[in-house]
């Protein structure tokens, strides 16, 4: 399915693929097998995590799972060798977070194709898979939500 976050435009997409509109922030994305969702629920206030610093939290938990990637000023989410492997969308109200990040890990990256990711014309995405990281979905969520955890922990 694709997702629309508060920040997207309305988008024709004649594939058949579900558009279903979200209040997370951010622009459109895809969501399909082969890709690790994870919903960050989080107390930022009590635990003192102003907004953009969950958002960097979130970022840097992907780059140490992947050992590689980068951020991009004013386009959250991690990127490699110019294309991105993980969106980022969240909400937060009253100091706490909802929604969270998608990983690209072993999947069909044709429904990309039809939609500007993240609101981003030419956009091209990247998966686990393509980067030569052998690791199974399932390894790679559990290491996904250790790091996660650690970094707020930590926060």
């Amino acid at each position: 399915m694709y997702t629309l976050g508060q920040g997207a435009a309305e988008v024709v997409v004649s594939n058949g693929i579900a558009l279903v509109r979200s209040d997370r922030g951010g622009q459109i994305t895809y969501h399909g097998p082969g890709q690790i969702v994870l919903y960050a629920l989080v107390d930022l206030g009590r635990r003192g995590i102003k907004v953009k610093q969950f958002v960097s939290i979130l970022e840097q938990a992907v780059i140490d799972l992947l050992d590689q990637g980068e951020r991009r000023p004013g386009a959250p989410g991690v990127y490699v060798g110019g294309a991105k492997i993980a969106a980022l969308g969240i909400r937060v109200t009253r100091g706490r977070s909802y929604h969270g990040l998608a990983l690209n890990v072993d999947m069909d990256l044709s429904p990309y194709s039809a939609i500007d990711p993240c609101g981003f014309p030419g956009l091209r995405v990247t998966q686990t898979k393509d980067l030569g990281i052998e690791k199974t979905r399932d390894e790679l969520e559990a290491s996904l939500a250790r790091n996660l955890i650690s970094r707020i922990e930590n926060a």
